[in-house]
């Protein structure tokens, strides 16, 4: 799952019939033996929460970059490889098992696909060449200490002065705003609208002037998420994606990518992966082990199975809960995993790390009951 979008544009010159072919999967498996160092490799193994270290992601993203494969599928006009979702699945999965650095980008998965499918041209010209350069790195603002779940109960104000917006209020559980250059965020235009309806979607850069950013740490020791207050912070108007008062139409439209990419597959291929090893080092593999953890390979294969059947448009439900149902799956999933994983080995830093920092997998993005309850209502249950 990378968040893109149904891209029908021309392929790259490997794809036949949807499927990764040979050719496809033997030039990835050159590329990625011969691009991945022992220490590149070092920094994914080490990886516990959903992105590697600044410097691995900094060195792999030129590798992939100068290679043209950081933004698998994007379109080709736009710099991307645009491959199929069957060469980006093997893609990810011959990543994973070979310890590649997770890199995970908010401007690859979510705003750079809302931006080409949304933004102006000169949003286009502006923003996707430093996304894909990793010039600017993204993150989202749209929890608050009030709206979490409920998101459209937000009250960021944001006051229309010629131009400009200026911003007045917080934003809660920001992942990577301490290094983020930039941000997407919904703001209340209309100070007497209420719910989704007079917001607007705005980006931001984080070097204004009024923009304060206040790491907040995990039970891991982490500290990948933030609040971010806002004093008078002057942007300008311009810098939205769709019309004011109508940004919880483009909201929704990033949600729908940002909840099919927060946990991947590869994602979930390492976690099953660390967990298998660190039950062969404890010497923890009795047929009762070995069943449970081939029961996770299964539930792992069978996802995979739906996030491509979701990608060709196979599923009898709309593109939000087809999403939902693959945020669900994904993040209880890694879950199981990472519980096992600390069971066999609950003595070991990685294990540990692992697991808590999956803990707030399953309310990121929206909490199971909220994506349960947006499952119900599209098959028909009251």
């Amino acid at each position: 799952m990378d968040g893109s979008f149904q891209i029908e544009a021309a392929r790259s010159h490997y794809a036949k019939s949807g499927a990764a072919d040979a050719a496809f999967r033997a030039e990835v498996d050159d590329f990625l033996d011969t691009a991945l160092t022992d220490e590149l490799r070092a920094a994914g193994r080490a990886t516990t929460g959903l992105k590697s270290s600044p410097e691995a992601c900094a060195a792999w993203r030129a590798i992939l970059l100068e290679r043209g494969w950081v933004a698998p599928s994007w379109p080709i006009e736009h710099g991307g490889a645009g491959w199929s979702t069957a060469q980006r699945l093997y893609f990810e999965n011959a990543s994973a098992a070979r310890d590649a650095p997770i890199l995970q980008s908010s401007g690859i998965r979510t705003i750079g696909p809302l931006i080409i499918a949304e933004g102006t041209q000169a949003q286009k010209d502006r923003y996707l060449p430093p996304i894909l350069s990793g010039a600017h790195e993204w993150c989202q603002g749209f929890s608050e200490p009030q709206a979490g779940s409920d998101l459209s109960a937000l009250s960021l104000r944001a006051e229309r002065d010629g131009d400009n917006f200026i911003l007045t209020g917080s934003k809660l559980w920001t992942s990577f705003a301490n290094y983020a250059t930039h941000m997407f965020l919904l703001a209340r235009s209309d100070p007497a609208s209420s719910a989704g309806r007079g917001l607007v979607f705005l980006l931001v850069e984080m070097d204004q002037p009024g923009i304060e950013v206040r790491p907040i740490r995990f039970i891991d020791g982490a500290c990948e998420t933030n609040e971010v207050f806002f004093n008078g912070v002057r942007t300008p108007a311009a810098d939205r994606i769709g019309d004011v008062g109508e940004g919880w139409k483009a909201a929704k439209r990033l949600m729908e990518i940002a909840r099919s990419n927060n946990t991947t597959t590869g994602l979930l291929r390492r976690a099953v992966r660390a967990a298998q090893q660190g039950a062969a080092a404890a010497g923890a593999v009795d047929d009762e082990m070995h069943a449970r953890l081939a029961s996770l390979v299964l539930r792992l294969d069978a996802f995979e199975a739906l996030e491509a059947h979701v990608a060709a448009g196979g599923i009898a439900i709309g593109p939000a809960p087809a999403t939902s149902a693959l945020k669900l799956m994904a993040t209880e999933l890694h879950q199981a995993i990472t519980e096992i994983g600390l069971e066999v080995a609950p003595h070991t830093a990685f294990a540990q790390e692992k697991y808590f920092a999956t803990r707030a997998a399953t309310i990121y993005s929206g909490t199971s009951e909220v994506h349960r309850n947006i499952l119900a209502r599209a098959i028909g249950c009251p």
